[in-house]
C-alpha cells in the first residue's frame, strides 16, 4: 500500500516536472528568440514566430499540441486590445478624424477589396478569400512603428499619416473579429429572425457594458486607489478586462471587442495610466506566448507541400497592396515619393492577422490547412519588409527638400548674420529684433522657413557653411555672425570659414556640448555657450527653491555653479577634458586614473561642476531635511520655513563612472 503510494507521488512530481520543463522552455524559446530577430532588424514577432516553431511540434517536438497554448494566450490578444482601447480616447480620435476615417477607411477598404481578388482567382469562395484578403489589410504596427521611428520619420507630416492608418487598422479588427462569427458554416440556414435576435442580444451585451463602465468603473478604483493596495488594483484591473471579454462573449460577440470597449470606456480616466502600467507585463508576455504559439501551429509539411501556393500568394498580396496604398496615398494628396515609400513600408500583412486567421478557424471559415498557408504567407511578408525597405532607399533615395517659393540669400546687408532658425536661433532673434537690430536670417530647412513666414519672419534659403553663401547673406558688412545651427560639425566650419574670410565680424555660437565648446574656442569663435546649459541650472536652481531653500542662498549657489564650471572649462582649453575635474562636486572618490574615455558626439560630462546631495524629505509638517552622513563641517542651508538643513561637503565627480545622459 506504502509503495503504490509512493509510486503515485512519484508519477505526480514527474508530472509536475515534466509542466515545469515546458515553462522552462517557452519563457528560454522567448528570451532567445525576440531579442535575436530585434537584433537582425526583424522585429520581436518574428522571433516569437520563429520561436514557436524551434520548440515546436515540427521542431524539437518539445510541445505537440499547441492549441492548448493558443487557448491560454489568447488573453494576451484580450489585453492588447484592451491597451488599444485605452489609448483610443474619443477626444482623440476625434481630432484626428480626418486621417483616421477618411485615408484609413479608404486604404482598408480598397486594399481589402483588391486582395479578395486573390482568393477569388485561386478558387477559394467568397468568405474565404474575403477573411484572408482582410488579414493581409492589417498591417504589421510593430515592424512599421520600429521602422518609421529610425527613420526619425514619426513625427513628421507623413509618419503622423501613417500612424492614423495603423489606428484604424487595429481599430478595424474588433468589427473582423464580430464578422467572423457571421460568416461561420451554418449561417445561411440562420433565418433573419435568429440574425436579429443575435445582434438584439450583442447590442444589449455592449449596453450593459457601457453602463457598467460609466457609472461603476471609476468609483471602484477609487474606493481600491484609497485604500492603497496595490495588489488589489492590478487584480481589479484584471478582472475588468476580462470580465468585459466575458460578458461580449456570453453576448455571442468576440472577447476581444469587449476588451476593447472596456479600454475606450476607461480612456479618460484618472486611472487610465495606472491601468495601463498593472496590465502591460500580463500583456506582453502572453501575446508572446500567443505568437509563439501560432509559430508552434504551423504545419510545415503543408506549407511544404504548398511551397508554389505560398511564394504566389506572397507576390500577389504584397504587390496589390502596395498598388492600393500607392493608389489611395496619391488620392488623397501624397506625393510620388511619400506614396511609394508609404506602399513599401505597409505592403506586409501584420500581427492581427493571425488573430483573425485563427478565430475563422476556430468557428470553421477556413481550414487549418489554409490557415498555415495564409500564416506563412504573413510571415514572410514580414520577413521581406525590411529588406523592401532598403531595396527602396538604394533605388529610390531620398529628394533634396523643395525650394519652391523660397528666396535664396543674395546681397544683403544687415548689422547681423544670423545663421539657423530652429528653436534657438528663434530665441536668440528676440533680443535683436526687440530693439530693432536688423539681421539676416539663412536656414536650410525649407519647411522651417515656410513655417516662420506665418510668425512674420523673413529667413533666407542658404547654407551657411558655403562662403558664397556668407558673402551673400552679408557676413562682410556685418558686425556680427550668431551660428545656432544644431550640426556641431557644420557649426565649426561655419565659424572657421568667418574666422578666415571676415576677420572683423565678431562671432557668437550654439555649442553642443564641452568638447564642442572647447572645439569653437579653438577656431576663435568670440562666444560661446553650451545648449542647455543655462536652462539647466535655471532648472537646478527652481529645484532648490522647491525643496524650501531660501532665495538668497539659491542664487549663491547657482553663481556658484557657474563659476566653477567656468573655471574649469577654462582648464579644459588647455589641459584637456579631464582637466578640473577636482572642481566638480561628486558621490564617489575621485579615481586618479580614468578608465572611461567619451564617445564622439556623446556629449558626456556636459555637466557644471555642482552636484548637490540627495534630499530626503521629512515626514513633519516643518519640511525637515535631513542628511544621515553629513559631517560637523556642513555648510549650513536656511529654509523658508525657518529650519536649517546640513548640505555636506560634495565628494568629487568620479570621472570612471558612467557619464550622466546629456539633456
Amino acid at each position: 500500500m506504502a509503495a503504490a503510494e509512493a509510486a503515485a507521488q512519484a508519477a505526480a512530481a514527474a508530472g509536475h516536472g515534466v509542466d515545469l520543463l515546458h515553462v522552462v522552455a517557452l519563457l528560454g524559446a522567448a528570451v532567445v528568440g525576440a531579442p535575436l530577430f530585434k537584433r537582425l532588424g526583424l522585429g520581436s514577432v518574428l522571433g516569437y514566430l520563429a520561436a514557436g516553431l524551434v520548440i515546436g511540434p515540427y521542431g524539437l517536438r518539445l510541445f505537440t499540441d499547441p492549441e492548448s497554448i493558443l487557448h491560454v494566450a489568447e488573453l494576451g490578444v484580450v489585453l492588447f486590445l484592451f491597451i488599444i482601447g485605452l489609448e483610443m480616447q474619443p477626444s482623440r480620435l476625434w481630432a484626428m478624424r480626418g486621417e483616421i476615417f477618411g485615408l484609413g477607411v479608404a486604404q482598408v477598404g480598397v486594399c481589402a477589396a483588391l486582395l479578395a481578388l486573390v482568393g477569388l482567382s485561386l478558387g477559394y469562395p467568397p468568405g474565404q478569400s474575403f477573411v484572408a484578403g482582410a488579414g493581409f489589410v492589417l498591417t504589421s504596427t510593430a515592424v512599421v512603428m520600429q521602422m518609421i521611428e529610425e527613420r526619425r520619420e514619426i513625427g513628421s507630416p507623413k509618419g503622423r499619416r501613417i500612424v492614423s492608418i495603423l489606428l484604424l487598422e487595429d481599430l478595424i479588427i474588433v468589427p473582423l473579429l464580430a464578422l467572423v462569427t457571421f460568416l461561420a458554416p451554418g449561417g445561411e440556414t440562420t433565418t433573419l429572425a435568429q440574425r436579429l435576435e443575435s445582434v438584439a442580444i450583442g447590442l444589449a451585451a455592449i449596453a450593459a457594458l457601457v453602463a457598467v463602465g460609466r457609472w461603476l468603473l471609476n468609483p471602484l478604483f477609487r474606493l481600491l486607489a484609497a485604500a492603497k493596495a496595490r495588489e488589489s488594483m492590478t487584480a481589479a484591473a484584471l478582472l475588468v478586462v476580462l470580465g468585459a471579454a466575458v460578458l461580449l462573449q456570453l453576448g455571442g460577440l468576440s472577447m476581444a471587442m469587449g476588451a476593447f470597449v472596456a479600454g475606450v470606456l476607461l480612456s479618460e480616466s484618472a486611472f487610465r495610466h495606472q491601468l495601463e502600467a498593472d496590465v502591460e507585463p500580463f500583456r506582453g508576455l502572453l501575446l508572446g506566448l500567443f505568437f509563439m504559439g501560432v509559430g508552434m501551429a504551423l504545419d510545415l509539411s503543408v506549407i511544404a507541400a504548398h511551397a508554389g501556393l505560398v511564394a504566389l500568394s506572397v507576390v500577389a498580396f504584397m504587390s496589390l497592396k502596395s498598388l492600393g496604398v500607392y493608389a489611395v496615398g496619391r488620392v488623397f494628396g501624397a506625393g510620388n515619393r511619400e506614396a511609394i515609400e508609404r506602399a513599401a513600408l505597409m505592403a506586409q500583412g501584420g500581427e492581427f492577422a493571425f488573430v483573425l486567421y485563427a478565430a475563422a478557424a476556430a468557428v470553421g471559415v477556413i481550414d487549418r490547412e489554409s490557415e498555415a498557408i495564409l500564416s506563412a504567407t504573413i510571415i514572410v511578408s514580414m520577413a521581406l519588409t525590411p529588406l523592401i525597405v532598403i531595396l527602396h532607399d538604394r533605388l529610390l533615395p531620398r529628394a533634396a527638400p523643395s525650394t519652391d517659393g523660397l528666396e535664396i540669400a543674395e546681397k544683403l546687408s544687415s548689422r547681423a548674420v544670423l545663421i539657423g532658425f530652429g528653436r534657438v536661433g528663434q530665441v536668440v532673434s528676440q533680443p535683436l529684433f526687440g530693439l530693432g537690430c536688423s539681421v539676416s536670417i539663412i536656414d536650410l530647412d525649407a519647411e522651417s522657413i515656410r513655417a516662420a513666414e506665418d510668425f512674420g519672419f523673413k529667413v533666407y534659403y542658404g547654407d551657411g557653411t558655403r562662403l558664397d553663401i556668407l558673402h551673400a547673406a552679408g557676413a562682410a558688412e556685418a558686425a556680427l555672425v550668431v551660428v545656432a545651427i544644431d550640426d556641431p560639425e557644420a557649426a565649426l566650419k561655419i565659424v572657421e570659414l568667418v574666422k578666415s574670410e571676415f576677420p572683423h565680424a565678431l562671432i557668437a555660437a550654439r555649442a553642443f556640448d564641452r568638447r564642442h565648446a572647447v572645439k569653437l574656442v579653438e577656431a576663435g569663435v568670440d562666444y560661446q555657450i553650451r545648449e542647455t546649459f543655462e536652462s539647466a541650472l535655471k532648472l537646478g536652481g527652481e529645484a532648490l527653491a522647491r525643496l524650501g531653500v531660501d532665495a538668497e542662498e539659491v542664487q549663491r549657489i547657482v553663481a556658484e555653479a557657474r563659476r566653477r564650471d567656468a573655471e574649469r572649462f577654462a582648464l579644459e582649453i588647455s589641459g584637456g577634458l579631464f582637466a578640473g575635474r577636482d572642481l566638480i562636486f561628486g558621490n564617489a572618490p575621485l579615481r586618479e586614473n580614468p578608465r572611461w574615455r567619451p564617445r564622439p558626439g556623446s556629449g558626456a560630462l556636459d555637466l557644471p561642476a555642482l552636484d548637490l546631495p540627495a534630499l530626503d524629505l521629512g515626514r513633519a509638517r516643518g519640511y525637515i531635511l535631513s542628511r544621515r552622513d553629513a559631517p560637523a563641517s556642513a555648510a549650513r542651508v536656511k529654509l523658508r520655513s525657518g529650519h536649517r538643513w546640513s548640505l555636506p561637503k560634495a565628494r568629487p565627480f568620479r570621472a570612471g563612472a558612467r557619464a550622466p545622459r546629456r539633456a
